[in-house]
């Protein structure tokens, strides 16, 4: 199973191959494929407030956009739960700033879901830290 980061979702749904490695695009389909891909609803708020600031843009209103996606085959919204928000807030803002990226980290830990990012920083904290499991989405 993966958990898609917001960017990494963005860059599959609009096509961005460029973005995507050719490992990434093969595991992401073999995960579709078995209906194992997952977005949080940090990724839905990320975007929305993004195209809000101005800092994202679609053809689209950002609602349409992500109810068209959400409606990828294979592809579900993971539940944000409160063990999930326990386990982000005891990640030290020092190895994780993002507030975003600590939910992401806790959700794909407690799905056992590895997490499909491009953020130097996640990884930088994966490889520091045993229970989190990481795919780079540029590999």
């Amino acid at each position: 199973m993966f958990l898609l980061d917001t960017h990494a979702w963005v860059w599959s749904v609009e096509g961005d191959i460029t973005r995507i490695g050719p490992k990434a695009r093969r595991a992401l389909e073999r995960a579709a494929a078995r209906d194992q891909l997952r977005v949080s609803p940090a990724s839905v708020f990320e975007i929305t407030a993004l195209c809000l600031s101005g800092r994202l843009r679609f053809a689209q209103s950002a609602e349409q956009w992500i109810t068209e996606a959400l409606s990828t085959p294979g592809l579900r919204v993971a539940e944000l739960t409160v063990p999930i928000a326990i386990d982000a807030g005891h990640i030290p803002r020092t190895a994780l700033a993002d507030p975003m990226d600590r939910l992401l980290v806790a959700t794909a830990r407690r799905l056992d879901a590895a997490l499909l990012t491009a953020d130097r920083t996640i990884l930088q904290y994966a490889s520091d830290n045993r229970g989190v499991r990481l795919l780079d989405a540029s590999r």
